[in-house]
């Protein structure tokens, strides 16, 4: 482990930790540590820490703003990758009547939302009260019924073992709330087009990102640490009106709760577990489907290790092992 911490130092030009708390990196804070905690300067230095983790056969996670994501109580093994909201420059684009915004994957949400305004761009409201980090914004295809990152996306760079490339919005099959990022990678800039307006619609869309903030304080738990979105809303409905259907608004497990103000919510009273919080998971989407047929898709990502073991059901598949080694 002293080999592979050194090495990762070289590789990163970053900070390499060992045994690092994950709990307050999460919107719920639940959950163990991480056995390493890597933050690598820039994209480069993310090539070369890939490449060493592929050589030595360690698992590895890529950690954006902590929301969306519970991490097992018994944390993660292999390492977990942050990117700095600096990690990769900005860049704008002229092109008449849009800007081409490129942002690193580390970069805020808000920072998309604000850069856009910066160059007069609209139709970005839809973000202004999302949290998380543009590369969760990408690969999440974070949206509301007013727009989504699929409305704006050009293209992603990405990075592997094998180095940096960008690939075309075409090639990622967005679809609702996903986005399918080749095998291996981790995504490191995106690039987006922001169409211009006039003053006027500038400040309509101002005002409308504005009520939507106002909006989502009022209707969601955003005071206390909480999941954010649980489920997937299914075609045709919303995750949370079945939970609350079901009786389920409220129902608490040690120190977790549905929250009483938005039932595809989970919210930590102070004392959660990732297991209470996965029992609160499992106990709607079992108690829904039993009521209604529906199967509630999970939203939120489950990394790591969890005890007692996730259901089969709610297997993650966003903590992957990266064995192969660099292509000759």
């Amino acid at each position: 482990m002293i080999e592979l911490v050194s090495a990762l130092k070289r590789a990163s030009r970053g900070e390499v930790l060992r045994d690092v708390p994950l709990a307050p990196r999460t919107s719920v804070r639940v959950g163990g540590p991480a056995q390493l905690w890597v933050r690598p300067r820039d994209p480069e230095a993310l090539v070369a820490v890939l490449g060493v983790l592929c050589d030595a056969g360690v698992p590895w996670f890529a950690l954006g703003g902590g929301a969306n994501t519970v991490v097992g109580d018994s944390g993660v093994e292999g390492a977990v990758l942050k990117l700095a909201p600096d990690f990769a420059a900005e860049q704008v684009e002229e092109g008449g009547d849009h800007a081409l915004l490129t942002l690193g994957a580390g970069a805020p949400i808000a920072r998309f939302v604000s850069l856009a305004r910066e160059q007069r761009g609209v139709g970005v409201a839809w973000a202004a009260g999302i949290p998380g980090t543009v590369g969760g914004m990408v690969t999440m295809n974070a949206g509301t019924a007013t727009g989504a990152a699929a409305d704006h996306l050009e293209a992603v760079e990405i990075a592997t073992p094998d180095g940096l490339r960008w690939v075309p919005v075409a090639e990622l099959r967005l679809s609702y709330r996903r986005c399918e990022l080749p095998e291996g990678a981790v995504l490191t800039r995106a690039r987006c087009r922001v169409r211009r307006g006039g003053g006027p619609e500038v400040q309509e869309d101002a005002r409308a990102a504005k009520a939507d903030v106002e909006r989502r304080r009022a209707t969601q738990p955003l005071a206390m640490p909480n999941s954010g979105s649980v489920f997937v809303n299914p075609r045709g409905d919303f995750a949370g009106r079945l939970i609350e259907q079901a009786g389920l608004k409220g129902e608490r497990r040690g120190g977790a709760q549905i929250s009483d103000k938005h039932a595809n919510f989970i919210v930590n009273l102070g004392e959660a577990t990732a297991a209470d919080v996965i029992e609160l998971i499992a106990l709607a989407r079992g108690t829904v489907l039993a009521r209604t047929g529906i199967e509630l898709q999970p939203e939120v990502r489950l990394v790591g290790t969890f005890r007692p073991p996730l259901p089969p059901e709610l297997e993650p598949h966003h903590f992957v092992p990266v064995l192969r080694r660099r292509s000759a």
